[in-house]
């Protein structure tokens, strides 16, 4: 089964997708991880990396496509997908089909995790305290949300044709959130 969740920067996904991986036996593809990967390896790419997100914007297409594309065609990972924060992006939903489709596979369920910017804010604060997380400065945080509901209105215009595609209320509690998806893989 292969699942997006998508929802805005510090709306749960992560925490959701954890759970999907062992609920499914599955594997978490976080760009975001993914992304901070490359910068702990002070590569080029993650250079331009920092680049981008100090700047509020997301990471070009080009960068998450082909980081995406190895894991995509990874045998022993076919089916078992559980996207976390991608597509974030009209072409990145088209290449994620054109790479799902080369690899004879789909998308099962996608997930929207509709959450307003105070409860994000709320969450983004306690977040930094807890994990320690460089991408979670306050104002960066803001011009990524702002940028992220504008760039992927479209995207969840895209998906939300599909009869697969779920809205669930993010500003609940964790657990219930859980419950609400796990209502959709035990169908």
């Amino acid at each position: 089964m292969n699942i997006i969740l998508f929802g805005p920067p510090g709306a749960g996904k992560g925490t959701q997708a954890k759970h999907l991986v062992k609920k499914l036996n599955g594997f978490q593809i976080s760009t975001g991880d993914i992304l901070r990967d490359e910068i702990r390896k002070d590569t080029t790419i993650g250079k331009r990396i920092i680049n981008d997100m100090n700047d509020g914007k997301f990471v070009s297409d080009e960068i998450v496509n082909n980081l995406i594309k190895d894991i995509i065609f990874n045998p022993k990972k076919k089916n078992r997908l559980i996207f976390d924060g991608y597509p974030r992006s009209l072409s990145q939903a088209k290449n994620l089909n054109f790479l799902l489709e080369k690899s004879e596979q789909k998308i099962d369920l996608v997930f929207f995790l509709n959450v307003n910017k105070e409860t994000i804010i709320k969450r983004i604060k306690k977040r930094k305290i807890e994990e320690k997380r460089s991408d979670d400065d306050l104002d960066t945080f803001i011009k990524r949300f702002d940028k992220y509901m504008k760039t992927t209105k479209p995207v969840l215009d895209f998906y939300s044709k599909n009869i697969n595609f779920h809205e669930i209320d993010g500003t609940l509690e964790i657990d219930q959130i859980t419950k609400k998806i796990d209502i959709f893989i035990n169908v």
